[in-house]
């Protein structure tokens, strides 16, 4: 791809949209985040029917299984602590006898 300047003169950058109507879609945009010049441009051509159907379900998948995985790392951390205050109260209790 070849590299564009917006309109405020500094290199633009590719940013990938992820809108219902063009999923996975690269796009130039401004570099500058706060006085940011306005500029756009499609880097690609728009995707192809079909993939325009699969990608959101790959997405909403792909969000379900983070979800789902943050879930589980959170649930193994509370039977870390778990474990660890059974082996805390079972050292204390083999101390007292």
């Amino acid at each position: 791809m070849e590299a564009r300047n917006c309109f405020c003169g500094t290199p633009s950058i590719i940013r990938t949209s992820w809108t219902q109507a063009n999923p996975g879609r690269r796009f130039y945009c401004c570099a500058r985040n706060v006085q940011n010049c306005g500029y756009f441009g499609w880097a690609e051509q728009q995707l192809c029917a079909r993939a325009m159907e699969i990608i959101p379900g790959l997405l909403n998948n792909m969000n379900n299984l983070r979800a789902s995985a943050r879930e589980n790392a959170n649930q193994a951390r509370k039977w870390k602590c778990l474990l660890a205050f059974s082996w805390y109260l079972f050292v204390l209790y083999v101390v007292m006898n």
